[in-house]
């Protein structure tokens, strides 16, 4: 449905909406809902109109609550931005999850971090801010609160219990965490079961919640960069320029090609090392410690690249609102993409020895199945969806940077089990490989940096991260500082759906399962 048609068809079906206001952008339709109606107009855009959930900005104005609920179209360009309005003494919202159920979580974040109710959510409080250990009430993304000032009175609750689903005689729930040796992040997760197969399944994250959000407040746009770029050190060039492209869009910067053709470069680098990272994860969840070895030393010479290309292992401080920091010389691009040549090379060997290990196979092949069907109704987004049969790429469906000038394919498999998404990782890491080799190509001349002064407006942001879909909301005021700033990562919306994979299969299969999705803690403990 092109973008004509889906504004056609929401003025025509709902003509009490309205223009949504100033902070349209070129591409993106904006309409004023009336709350009432928001459940149908949602459902509509999310079931017919073939629109994707992208998030749910919460802003608190002087006298009203503004709502904004996000859509993309999975086919083109267009983009929705349906925005409801409320005086601030009214605080209940309809909740839109029974018809989108991708917003789920989008509801239950908003009611912990500004106190907004959504009626009919069947479970809101205890997500963010933890009951056994925050009180209700607290908002910390409320004006009110100050983000200098400890929260006082924060104590755990003696008196509280894991949610409880499964109800059978002889069921129990499994705790798993929040405390892992090594380098895992907290997250505490809730098996329930009453016997060998898992049957239900809670992640309990944001042990480690960092206000990000709320840190950015007032800070100028290059300290936020900071911010953005910080939260999620494997996957920090990806935030680092959708924040840069929000600040651009704001200014209505150019950035220079040459600047564009590098941030793909340095983007698909960043989802080589990534993938590989994941496969080594994968490998070594099912006790392969030969091929996790030999993933880790391809993961090395990669983080090692990085660094001899840019000055950081994870590519900090490159990404800047107008193009990049500084500039690559054509030759060190040239070398970079040799160097990541021979490793995808050997990488493709180590796929072709894991293929016809019939030992780590069975430990993929029909486990931790997703259907097509659910990963559509979560909203999942990344490998993690591709392996499920739902192809969307933002650098197809929404392109920016120079993506549209480049070949590239999106891999997409349709059993949705562990060895589905191994092989999408493995695929994707070729085409990012191919990505690079296109964009150091004849690169062009000029600088890499344009001006892009800081003022007024809000827009939204984004980029297909290597976990998926990646949306940054920003908002600054005359001064160039950030009045608000949210941030939808694809973990956020991927862990969401995590108990999909889990579910019906046996307690020994669960570090694998986790493995095979690649989640990241750190990225949703924003």
């Amino acid at each position: 449905m092109s973008p004509e048609d889906i504004a056609r068809q929401l003025h025509g079906r709902w003509p009490m909406a309205a223009p949504g206001g100033a902070d349209a952008q070129p591409g993106t339709i904006a309409l004023s809902c009336p709350p009432p109606h928001l459940p149908e107009v949602c459902a509509w855009l999310f079931s017919e109109a073939d629109c994707a959930f992208a998030g749910l900005v919460v802003e608190e104005n002087a006298d009203a609550w503004e709502l904004r609920y996000l859509f993309h179209s999975r086919a083109g360009p267009a983009r929705v931005q349906v925005v409801a309005r409320q005086a601030l003494a009214q605080k209940e919202f309809p909740s839109i999850s029974a018809r989108v159920h991708a917003a789920d979580w989008q509801e239950r974040e908003a009611e912990d971090m500004f106190g907004v109710v959504f009626a009919g959510h069947p479970r809101l409080g205890d997500f963010i801010l933890h009951d056994d250990a925050w009180q209700e009430g607290v908002e910390p993304m409320r004006h009110r609160f100050d983000a200098q000032t400890p929260v006082e009175g924060r104590r755990p609750k003696p008196d509280w219990r894991p949610r409880r689903i499964v109800e059978a005689e002889g069921a129990f729930v499994m705790p798993v965490g929040p405390v892992f040796g090594g380098i895992a992040e907290s997250v505490h997760f809730q098996l329930e079961t009453v016997g060998e197969d898992v049957i239900r399944a809670f992640p309990r994250l944001f042990f480690k919640y960092r206000g990000v959000e709320k840190i950015a407040e007032g800070k100028p746009a290059h300290e936020a960069l900071l911010l953005a770029e910080r939260f999620a050190a494997t996957t920090a060039f990806a935030h680092a320029v959708a924040f840069s492209a929000a600040v651009e869009r704001i200014a209505g910067a150019e950035v220079p090609e040459r600047a564009r053709r590098l941030r793909v470069l340095l983007a698909e680098l960043e989802r080589l090392r990534h993938h590989v990272g994941v496969i080594e994860g994968i490998c070594e969840s099912t006790g392969l410690v030969v091929a996790a070895s030999q993933a880790a030393i391809l993961e090395e010479e990669l983080l090692r690249l990085c660094a001899k290309l840019t000055g950081h292992r994870y590519l900090f401080g490159l990404a800047s609102p107008g193009g990049l920091s500084r500039d690559l010389g054509d030759a060190a691009c040239q070398d970079a993409v040799q160097a990541a040549r021979d490793v995808t090379r050997r990488l493709n060997v180590l796929e072709e020895l894991l293929r016809y290990s019939s030992s780590y196979l069975d430990r993929l092949e029909d486990v931790g199945v997703i259907a097509k069907s659910d990963a559509l109704a979560h909203g999942l987004v990344g490998p993690i969806a591709r392996a499920s049969g739902q192809g969307c790429d933002l650098r197809r469906a929404q392109p920016y940077e120079a993506y549209d000038r480049f070949d590239f394919d999106t891999p997409v498999e349709l059993e949705g089990d562990g060895y589905a998404r191994l092989r999408v990782f493995f695929a994707e890491a070729r085409q990012a490989l191919r990505l690079m080799e296109q964009a150091a190509t004849g690169l062009p001349g000029g600088p890499v940096r344009s001006p892009c002064p800081t003022k007024a407006g809000a827009t939204l942001s984004w980029i297909e991260a290597p976990r998926g879909a990646a949306f940054h909301w920003l908002r600054l005021d005359a001064d160039g500082r950030v009045i608000r700033y949210h941030i939808v990562p694809p973990s956020f919306i991927n862990w969401h759906g995590f108990h999909l994979a889990v579910e019906r299969f046996a307690f020994q299969d669960f570090p694998i399962i986790l493995a095979t999705l690649g989640l990241s803690v750190a990225e949703n403990d924003r």
